[in-house]
């Protein structure tokens, strides 16, 4: 195979990677030392640019949705990627860089034969994870995932984003693993609803009258949108979020010059209402809240985000709150406890969700139906759990976070642990939010802070923000700096220091 000139090793930094092409082959390069390493220049989950990415403690964190990616070979180390790098040869002679443009044959040893069951309930981020995982670990068992679609989990996340703008069809809208996938792995997907699962003997019964006997499981089943119990809430075009199913609702809904009303001044809302107003629809926010999202990123940013709403034509109505929806078949009117009526064609429900957990005893549940798990995602014997259901120990207080990325990661972890592993949450979450075209980014988890430093202005929408305890960096928010906010992710898995973060900050401009 002949390998072509492509850099001079001196011109290569260490923290950070160089894109090269060859020919039509774009090809990553990581400098370690006299070594270099030569990857795919772009992310396998959603194609972001890694050479924007940052290299940090042996890692190369994507910009863009923070899949981290071992230096030394290339493997996956956080999702939301499911997969490794791919690698190419690559040598240096006389400090040139020399690069073959085609990728070197992925060699895995022969599993061990193996006769135990795991099931995986649930085959949304974390299901579809942890199966992935399971057979990238070695599993060679039998591996069912059980769930309520028929169709393999997909990116729930771009239904709030880009779905409901528009900008990619319900149908389009990718799966997280194709049904080659499935087969190659010989992974069982299973259509069905579990209303049983027997912690003690190992059973998970389904609807249909079908029951699983297994030796190890997940359960993954995330949460379920909350409906209002109010008059009305059952009419026509009162909706919720979860499924592609739903968006399609909406959609058909959404004409433009439609009223819609949105209940709920939640991520989802706030992304739908970004959405809704792009397509043109007449847009009002019933918000719970004086500034939305205060409570995640302080009031600045939140004040900054909600003006911005305000500047592209979004109608708050803060501090309200819903008596009714009136309608005959049809929503027509929202009715508020202020006495205001709302005319409303659509109406769009985003007031939280809850973990769907009721096939559980309710033994093992908390008040909220959350199941608590421990660093491990163990919940008991032959049973762990992963997403939004999941209760976790996250800087030292039981955690329950409803985010994407965090799921993936609760359920690498939880793989591992089902095959005999001893591995613990030491992870940083994080999630992105989407406004008009303003892409934020949060790393972390602070559900109170002494002060918020800034880099940068929020209100022009080039920042990053730390929210302090004492000396502390407990949590990063950031928008257009994503090299940075790529390095705190992997920074952050240690105590950061806000001096130092600041100093990592101003050193790593985009």
């Amino acid at each position: 195979m002949s390998l072509h000139p492509v850099a001079r090793l001196a011109d290569l930094r260490e923290d950070r990677g160089t894109r090269v092409e060859i020919g039509e082959t774009k090809v990553l390069l990581l400098r370690t030392g006299e070594t270099v390493h030569a990857y795919q220049a772009e992310c396998p989950h959603a194609g972001a640019p890694l050479d924007q990415g940052a290299v940090c403690n042996g890692r190369l964190t994507c910009p863009w949705h923070k899949a981290a990616f071992a230096v030394a070979d290339g493997s996956l180390c956080e999702p939301p990627a499911l997969d490794g790098l791919k690698r190419y040869p690559v040598e240096v002679v006389d400090g040139e860089v020399r690069v073959g443009s085609q990728a070197l044959a992925e060699t895995s040893a022969e599993p061990a034969e193996d006769a135990r069951r795991f099931i995986i309930i649930g085959a949304g981020a974390a299901g579809t994870a942890a199966a992935a995982a399971l057979r990238e670990k070695g599993f060679a068992g039998e591996l069912l995932l059980i769930d309520r679609e028929r169709r393999p989990g997909y990116d729930r996340t771009a239904l709030s984003k880009f779905v409901l703008s528009g900008e990619v069809p319900p149908a389009e809208v990718p799966a997280l693993r194709d049904e080659t996938f499935f087969a190659e792995q010989d992974i069982q997907r299973i259509h069905g609803e579990v209303v049983q699962l027997d912690a003690v003997a190992r059973r998970a019964s389904l609807l249909d009258g079908r029951h699983f006997d297994y030796d190890a499981a997940l359960l993954a089943t995330g949460g379920e949108p909350q409906r209002l119990p109010l008059p009305g809430a059952t009419l026509d075009n009162v909706l919720l979020l979860r499924s592609r199913e739903d968006a399609e609702a909406i959609l058909q809904a959404a004409r433009p010059g439609t009223r819609a009303v949105i209940v709920g001044d939640s991520f989802i809302g706030l992304e739908a209402a970004s959405a809704l107003r792009q397509r043109g629809l007449v847009v009002s926010v019933i918000a719970r809240h004086r500034v939305s999202f205060a409570s995640a990123f302080g009031e600045r940013i939140g004040a900054a985000i909600g003006q911005l709403h305000e500047d592209n034509g979004v109608i708050f109505h803060r501090g309200a709150k819903v008596l009714r929806f009136d309608g005959d078949e049809r929503v027509h009117g929202v009715l508020l406890d202020n006495g205001e009526q709302l005319p409303a064609e659509l109406v769009l429900l985003g007031v939280g969700v809850s973990p769907v957990t009721a096939m559980l005893d309710d033994a093992l549940l908390d008040e909220d139906g959350a199941l608590p798990v421990d660093a491990g995602m163990r919940a008991a014997d032959g049973l762990w759990a992963a997403g939004d259901i999941a209760r976790f120990p996250y800087a030292g207080e039981p955690t329950r976070i409803e985010h994407w990325r965090l799921a993936q990661q609760h359920a690498r972890i939880a793989a591992q642990n089902m095959l005999g592993g001893d591995v613990r949450y030491r992870d940083v979450p994080f999630f992105w939010t989407f406004h008009f075209g303003k892409r934020i980014d949060y790393l972390g988890h602070a559900e109170r802070w002494d002060e918020v430093v800034y880099e940068g202005e929020p209100e022009r929408f080039e920042f990053i923000a730390l929210l302090r305890q004492g000396d502390w960096v407990a949590a990063a928010v950031g928008c257009e700096r994503q090299r940075a906010m790529a390095l705190l992710a992997e920074r952050m898995r240690q105590p950061l220091g806000v001096d130092e973060a600041l100093r990592l900050i101003r050193a790593n401009p985009d």
